[in-house]
C-alpha cells in the first residue's frame, strides 16, 4: 500500500503544491490526498504518513487572542479550516508524523505551539508582500540548525508574498529561528523545535517553495522536499 501525504486545502493556488510533488518524486511507494475542511474528510488524517500545511488566508485572530481590526484583515476568516488544520497538526504529534509547513501554515504552527502572529507587518510588507508576482528577498539561515543540515547553505534568496509573521516577540516557546530575513524588519523566515527529543520532523518556512523560480535546483526548495519525503518513507504506515 502507498503511503499517503496529506495536503492540506487552501483557496488560494492549492494546484501548485500538488503539483510540487512529481510523479518521480511519488514514485511507487507515495501518493497525495487533499485534506479539505470544506470536505470535511477528518478520517483521512488517518490514513496519512505526511502532512503539508499551506498557505492562505489569515488564521482567526480569535485563535491566537489576536486583533480583531487590522491593516490589510481579509474580507472573512475561515474558522473552520483552522479547526481543521488544528485537528492535522494535532493528530502529527499525537502519532510522531512528519510536517511540512509553508506561510500561512508557518504561523499556524507557531500559534498552535502557543505562539501568536503579527498580524499585519507593516513597512515591512514592501519586502515581503506580494504585488503582481511573489517579492525576493536574502535571507539567512543558522548553521547549526536543522535546516541548514538539510539545504547546507547559510545564505540565499526567497519567494515571499505574506502581510503577517512572526517574530522573537511573539515566537513560540516550544520553537527556534532557524532563518531570517535579511531585512531591517528581522522577520522570522523558518522554525523547528527547541527540544527535538523523541518528536517527529517538523521544519516549518515562510517562504514559497512549491512555487520558486527553478525549484528543482535551490536547494531552499528542492532539497527541502527530498527531506521530507524520506522522513514519509521512514514511516511504518
Amino acid at each position: 500500500m502507498k503511503k499517503k501525504i496529506g495536503i492540506s486545502y487552501t483557496e488560494t493556488n492549492f494546484q501548485n503544491y500538488w503539483n510540487w510533488f512529481t510523479a518521480a518524486d511519488l514514485g511507487e511507494d507515495l501518493e497525495l490526498i487533499e485534506l479539505s475542511f470544506e470536505k470535511n474528510n477528518v478520517k483521512d488524517i488517518e490514513l496519512c504518513a505526511g502532512f503539508l500545511l499551506t498557505g492562505g488566508i489569515d488564521v482567526t485572530p480569535s485563535f491566537y487572542d489576536g486583533a480583531l481590526d487590522y491593516p490589510g484583515q481579509p474580507d472573512f476568516f475561515l474558522p473552520q479550516r483552522d479547526e481543521f488544520e488544528k485537528l492535522i497538526y494535532e493528530y502529527s504529534q499525537v502519532f510522531k508524523i512528519p510536517v511540512l509547513g509553508i506561510c500561512r501554515g508557518m504561523q499556524y504552527i507557531n500559534i498552535l505551539e502557543g505562539g501568536k502572529v503579527l498580524e499585519d507587518i507593516g513597512q515591512a510588507n514592501l519586502i515581503h508582500q506580494k504585488q503582481a508576482e511573489d517579492k525576493v528577498h536574502s535571507i539567512h539561515i543558522g548553521h547549526n540548525s536543522m535546516l541548514y543540515a538539510i539545504v547546507g547553505v547559510q545564505n540565499g534568496k526567497v519567494n515571499s508574498a505574506h502581510h503577517q509573521g512572526v517574530n522573537s516577540y511573539n515566537l513560540s516557546n516550544n520553537l527556534i529561528s532557524n532563518s531570517y530575513a535579511d531585512s531591517p524588519d528581522q522577520l522570522i523566515e523558518g522554525l523547528e523545535f527547541k527540544d527535538k527529543t523523541d518528536k517527529s520532523f517538523m521544519l516549518a518556512v515562510q517562504w514559497h517553495p512549491e512555487r520558486m523560480k527553478e525549484k528543482e535546483i535551490n536547494p531552499l526548495s528542492q532539497k527541502l522536499k527530498e527531506r521530507f519525503l524520506e522522513e514519509i518513507k521512514k514511516m511504518e504506515k
